[in-house]
């Protein structure tokens, strides 16, 4: 009797540890969200904007464009320009490059982010790579727009903001991607007659 006093007593410690870690879970991404405003890390971007701006055309800000790729992604990334200056309000576009330099089709993802992240609430994008992912067949090199505009509302004191993309791998993901020349469509287009 003495010796399931104590093991009652460890089940119940151990379904306490379990539900415990089941809640930190699903609080993770809420709390991670806090942290990152709160240290002013990885400001995240809205989705595509559809609003209005008067171009404020007294005023400067520097964006900065930066591309890195996510650990095991081989594609070649980068934006045309390192840096331009716009003036808030005013829709502007930078191009990237990515060349996928292997023998195989993949399939990437980009993540923006906006720094310093008090800016992110400011910065719009209109057109972006970023909201569908990205397949390159072997050998492919393409051209991926962003538009944007930096809100007129941006806090006087941000003179510089940052817009870095990391591009992730996710083929393994995806089904896989036929690659069809059009010598076989034809022979077999006339296989069938």
């Amino acid at each position: 009797m003495s010796d399931s006093l104590p093991t009652a007593r460890l089940v119940r410690r151990l379904l306490i540890v379990v539900v415990a870690m089941f809640a930190f879970g699903f609080a993770l991404v809420p709390i991670y969200d806090v942290m990152c405003k709160a240290f002013g890390i990885n400001g995240k971007t809205a989705g595509a904007y559809e609003g209005t701006q008067i171009t404020d055309e007294a005023r400067e800000i520097r964006v900065q464009f930066l591309a890195t790729n996510a650990s095991g992604m081989v594609w070649e990334f980068q934006p045309m320009a390192d840096q331009i200056s716009v003036n808030p309000g005013a829709t502007r576009e930078m191009l990237f490059v990515a060349y996928n330099p292997t023998d195989k089709p993949m399939t990437a993802q980009a993540v923006p982010s906006i720094s310093p992240s008090k800016a992110a609430a400011y910065f719009h994008k209109t057109e972006c790579f970023c909201f569908t992912q990205q397949v390159l067949q072997p050998g492919e090199r393409i051209e991926m727009p962003v538009r944007f505009i930096v809100d007129r509302d941006l806090p006087s004191d941000v003179r510089h903001l940052t817009l870095a993309y990391t591009l992730f791998d996710i083929t393994s993901r995806q089904p896989p991607v036929a690659v069809v020349d059009q010598a076989s469509v034809v022979a077999a287009k006339e296989s069938l007659q």
